[in-house]
């Protein structure tokens, strides 16, 4: 790592040049909210999957096949190229790359009418995004490291999950009330032929850029590896030392290697929480779409707050406790949504909003913990790892809530899916210990 960082955010020689690094580094993943809030979870997913594109059950599928192929091509390549931008000293670049690829995707959503001949070129575009955008979020992470110490590396985590919970906030806002919800909205846009959510797309993907810049001019290149030449030959090399690394990881750091086992299991889960969220609210609450969207709003706000809160108490208790004691409140809270389902919305709206609560936290600290105990100058090679194991068992959260449904008989049932898999993620996480790690300078 660069021996220029400081070794804490509150040295006086180097205190506000380093603040400024953590708030271009963190505005990345408030930008980020537009691919993730916007076009993933609450408005084009959405939209692509309406009666315009086709039958729902057929919509449904293709999307589902479309992110999956996208998922398999993560798990391939992702820990290589962390790894090649390590040892290049490539990592910004890589980013500026990825992100790059994935303002374009989210661009072109425009193109897409509501029309069954535009779906696959929709799904297309997604797929691409969801791909760069995974590879990007590599090494996006890789730079927690840079930008961080361990004393203060919960809290910067932290702060940076809740620039994005927020950033989602009021990108929403904003298409909701120029777009979405009038009539008419901003520069004469209507609903007709789709214009409403085609347009959002265009201004979802100038936030994106926008403030993706920052962290490109503001936090320094690494340097090139150079005691890893094999790494920066080829792919095939890369490949070879990617399996070395999993062998190294099994014979000196295994604790690290269950972590990351654990971690994608219960990541899995807390991506469920999103995505089938609204669902569950529409069919099981009797939410309409707008109270949906204002629900998603609310949720990224209790979110947003408690995430940089979190990271705050992380840095005092460590990232573990805080993991564990969030998974098992949202266990409970899953619960109470399903046993107290007949009483009424308010029931989603109480517990649903407290088990958000604790979704932040578990992303922050998940990351922190990771970046506590890598080895230095293998950032990208292990937050590689990370998405990769995230993306090999990202089918267990859809498939516990479809099994769950089909069981039941009913949406409801679909959260205890979704539980059972933060429960087999909890259990998986319990006995991984934290290695302490040499000081980070």
């Amino acid at each position: 790592m660069t021996a220029s960082v400081p070794t804490s955010i509150d040295d006086h020689s180097g205190a506000p040049k380093q603040r400024g690094k953590i708030v271009a580094w963190a505005l990345w993943d408030w930008g980020s909210a537009s691919f993730n809030a916007v076009v993933t979870t609450f408005v084009f997913s959405v939209y692509i999957t309406s009666d315009a594109f086709g039958p729902e059950a057929e919509t449904s599928s293709k999307l589902g096949t479309a992110l999956l192929i996208a998922g398999i091509v993560v798990a391939l390549v992702a820990p290589v190229l962390g790894r090649l931008s390590d040892a290049a000293g490539r990592r910004k670049l890589w980013l500026a790359i990825t992100t790059g690829v994935v303002v374009a995707c989210t661009a072109l959503l425009v193109l897409v009418a509501p029309d069954e001949q535009y779906l696959l070129f929709g799904l297309i575009l997604l797929a691409v995004g969801n791909i760069a955008f995974e590879f990007a979020s590599v090494n996006y992470n890789s730079m927690l490291t840079q930008i961080s110490t361990n004393a203060n590396v919960g809290k910067v985590s932290g702060f940076g999950w809740g620039m994005g919970y927020i950033g989602g906030i009021v990108l929403l806002a904003l298409l909701l009330v120029g777009f979405i919800f009038p009539d008419v909205g901003w520069f004469g846009v209507t609903a007709a032929d789709g214009w409403n959510i085609r347009i959002a797309m265009v201004l979802a993907a100038l936030w994106f850029a926008v403030f993706a810049i920052p962290v490109l001019v503001a936090v320094p290149e690494i340097p090139a590896d150079p005691n890893t030449p094999g790494a920066a030959k080829g792919i095939l090399h890369a490949y070879r030392d990617l399996l070395r690394s999993i062998a190294d990881l099994w014979k000196n750091a295994r604790h690290t290697l269950y972590f990351l086992v654990a971690s994608a299991v219960f990541r899995d889960g807390l991506a469920g929480v999103f995505t089938f969220g609204g669902v569950i609210a529409a069919r099981s609450f009797g939410f309409d779409p707008t109270t949906v969207i204002i629900f998603a709003i609310a949720a990224n706000v209790v979110a947003g707050i408690a995430t940089i809160l979190g990271g705050v108490f992380e840095d005092r208790i460590g990232p573990k406790p805080v993991m564990v004691s969030s998974l098992i409140l949202m266990v409970i809270c899953g619960v109470l949504v399903f046993v107290l389902n007949p009483l009424g919305p308010w029931v989603f709206w109480v517990f649903g909003l407290v088990l958000c609560i604790f979704v932040g936290p578990v992303q922050s600290a998940s990351r922190s913990f990771l970046a506590r105990v890598i080895p230095p100058g293998r950032e990208g090679e292990i937050f590689g790892l990370y998405a990769t194991t995230g993306r090999a068992v990202s089918f267990l959260a859809p498939a516990g809530f479809t099994l769950a449904v089909a069981l039941g008989g009913s949406t409801i049932f679909g959260i205890m899916g979704i539980i059972l898999v933060l429960l087999v993620g909890l259990l998986l996480l319990l006995p991984v210990r934290a290695v302490r790690d040499a000081p980070r300078q």
